[in-house]
């Protein structure tokens, strides 16, 4: 496997903390968190409502300030960095896939794809952006709008949006949860598929057993703790060990 970073993670967290005030008590959002996800894998992030995934996948982005720890992408801390500098990095190594899809819906797929990269002072090439979208299986619609593709067809898309700065990481928030069945396979299949590369991890919030189990490993949290994994995951296996997770007296 080839790594890019003297660690082998495309993202790693380092006792990362971070706590939340709203009203009297302060909330814990992640406790003490450390977990690394190397290149070429493909990782589900699960647990009960109010665990701490969108806060691992917020601060694995740099969206959130951690309280303490350390994360580091592709090797950089982001502990530190000036607002500029973070706004760089995320642009050029991190790409995010979200449930909403969040396509602009007045330019094509292929401007839509375009985008990033054009944000990121370059302008990517036609046979780039074109390339993108035939890896999503997409080159015959790169001039179709948002509202003349299905929600499947959206959601690669955005996929081709968030490949097109070949980034380290590429975070996804749920991104199955706006689709019919057979749409979530195919995105999910083609998740799969950009975690075999190994100059890229894949990390992606669920809820859904089936969807977890594309991935090579299952992380599970617990108000805001590790709480163990799964390897080679099967849906049967995910789903008994939420059941026990959610079981679990507070």
């Amino acid at each position: 496997m080839i790594m890019n970073s003297s660690t082998g993670f495309a993202v790693e967290l380092r006792s990362v903390r971070r706590t939340y005030r709203r009203g009297p008590e302060p909330v814990v959002g992640l406790d003490d968190v450390s977990i690394g996800f190397p290149f070429g894998t493909f990782t589900a992030v699960m647990g009960p409502s109010g665990s701490g995934k969108s806060t691992l996948l917020r601060s694995a982005a740099g969206l959130e300030a951690v309280d303490g720890g350390e994360v580091l992408v592709d090797g950089t801390a982001l502990n530190g960095l000036r607002d500029r500098a973070l706004t760089v990095l995320r642009r050029e190594r991190i790409g995010f896939v979200f449930q909403s899809f969040n396509l602009l819906p007045a330019l094509t797929a292929a401007q839509n794809v375009a985008l990033p990269a054009k944000l990121a002072g370059r302008r990517p090439a036609p046979a780039e952006v074109t390339a993108a979208l035939a890896a999503v299986g997409l080159a015959d619609r790169a001039r179709h709008r948002p509202g003349e593709l299905s929600g499947g067809q959206q959601q690669r898309v955005a996929i081709a949006r968030a490949l097109i700065t070949r980034p380290a990481v590429l975070l996804a928030d749920e991104p199955t949860g706006a689709l019919d069945t057979s749409s979530g396979r195919e995105v999910l299949s083609l998740l799969r598929g950009m975690a075999d590369d190994p100059t890229r991890a894949v990390v992606m919030v669920t809820h859904d057993p089936g969807a977890a189990s594309y991935a090579d490993r299952v992380v599970f949290l617990r108000d805001g703790r590790l709480a163990g994994s799964l390897e080679q995951p099967t849906a049967e296996q995910v789903a008994a060990r939420m059941t026990t997770l959610e079981a679990v007296p507070c």
